[in-house]
């Protein structure tokens, strides 16, 4: 790994960096460290992991204590929590301008600006593609992929496989509220109905604002209600089933790539997702992870962990972040590698940047509950759709309002 930056004169820190325990993650990043640390010579950075359902707590517990960690690594959706619990401070402008930032990153970085001010950046992006089996394609004579919603749900239908007695023996589409289509339906599927799911402001919940929301809510929850195309198989066991050649179809993140290709024996190719007519609107769903700098590094500590967070979203680092890792690099100018637009794998999911939103979660362990709780109650109650989404709004307004209130 050949990366050149320029050593800093600085007298010799440590500073901690932690993030939650994935394998590939790890590794890369004790990699980049020694590579930071010889173009750094008076900089060392400590690397420490916890498991991913212990790290927030941990987080909590060093923070409170004026211990931890001084670079840490959070889901963007956690930023709210962080703010308001008063766990980090802003990127200090004179490495991280505004404008520097917003010039070089795409634009749902923009997800980690509160205030006008940036409180984190990523080293890598994700989106949301169209995951199919090859082989299923041609059991039944399609070419390719459907260009609409639509299209998908007629060749779900035909894909789909089940007993005499009527168990689903295959879906054509891995349908699932527990997985990614939580955000499909939030950020894709009201978004192409013309439905914005958020305020511009983020405070206000607007998935109800138009008759249309009803109407795709339904028509999506009948893909597996009314259609059978699929069924929840255990939560967030959508990828499980497309591995075992049990669904067709899924919509899945780039980060599932990784998993999917490391099965041999399944024939898969990965597309745009489809959009409500064609030349209609596209829309997708973002996330990411970003680093962040805590309240703790102060002083040389935290020039120390402004230059680490200087290098660690490096275009340099992004390219092996995504020859390593398998995620997206969040540089625009890398977004644009016509290679990496073309790539059969990635291509989609980058073209799908330029379209993607990353949504403003003030609790997202809380949001994403309230959202399958009111699926489940027109699944298995079959509660009234119209009912059931306003009752939604409400429940995640109240989030929402308390979020803010509390600021």
């Amino acid at each position: 790994m050949v990366l050149a930056f320029a050593a800093p004169s600085l007298a010799q820190v440590t500073i901690e960096y932690w993030q939650y325990y994935y394998e590939s993650k790890v590794k890369l990043i004790d990699e980049l460290i020694k590579v930071f640390e010889e173009q750094n010579p008076g900089i060392k950075v400590e690397h420490i992991t916890f498991p991913y359902d212990s790290f927030n707590e941990q987080v909590a517990a060093a923070v409170a204590a004026g211990q931890g960690p001084d670079v840490l690594n959070i889901f963007y959706g956690w930023l709210p929590m962080y703010l308001k619990e008063g766990f980090l401070q802003p990127l200090p402008e004179e490495y991280f301008s505004v404008e520097e930032i917003e010039n070089r990153f795409i634009p749902m970085v923009n997800a980690v600006k509160v205030d006008g001010r940036y409180w984190a950046l990523p080293t890598a992006v994700r989106s949301l593609a169209l995951f199919y089996n090859v082989d299923h394609f041609k059991e039944e004579g399609f070419d390719g992929p459907p260009a609409t919603w639509d299209e998908l749900l007629e060749m779900a239908i035909k894909l789909t496989r089940r007993t005499d007695r009527g168990a689903l023996v295959r879906s054509g589409y891995g349908w699932n509220v527990t997985g990614q289509d939580w955000h499909l339906f939030r950020e894709v599927l009201l978004r192409q109905w013309g439905v914005a799911p958020l305020s511009e402001d983020n405070r206000t919940v607007t998935m109800n604002s138009d008759p249309a929301a009803y109407e795709v809510m339904e028509w999506w929850i009948d893909w597996s209600r009314k259609y059978g195309v699929g069924e929840e198989e255990g939560r967030g066991l959508y990828r499980d089933t497309f591995l075992a050649g049990r669904a067709s179809m899924i919509v899945d993140g780039s980060f599932g790539i990784g998993t999917i290709s490391a099965n041999p024996n399944l024939n898969w190719a990965v597309a745009e997702l489809p959009v409500k007519e064609i030349g209609g609107e596209k829309a997708n769903f973002g996330s990411f992870w970003a680093h962040a700098i805590t309240r703790n590094a102060t002083g040389e500590k935290l020039e120390a962990a402004a230059k680490f967070l200087e290098f660690i979203t490096s275009d340099e680092v992004q390219r092996v972040w995504l020859e390593r890792v398998g995620e997206l690099p969040a540089s625009r100018e890398l977004a644009q590698d016509p290679e990496l637009r073309n790539d059969p794998v990635y291509g989609p999911f980058v073209r799908g940047l330029e379209y993607s939103h990353a949504t403003f979660f003030v609790d997202e362990q809380k949001e994403r509950e309230l959202i399958i709780d009111a699926v489940d109650k027109v699944l298995l109650l079959n509660a009234p759709v119209k009912d059931t989404l306003d009752q939604l709004v409400e429940d995640l307004q109240k989030v929402r309002d308390e979020y803010f209130n509390s600021l």
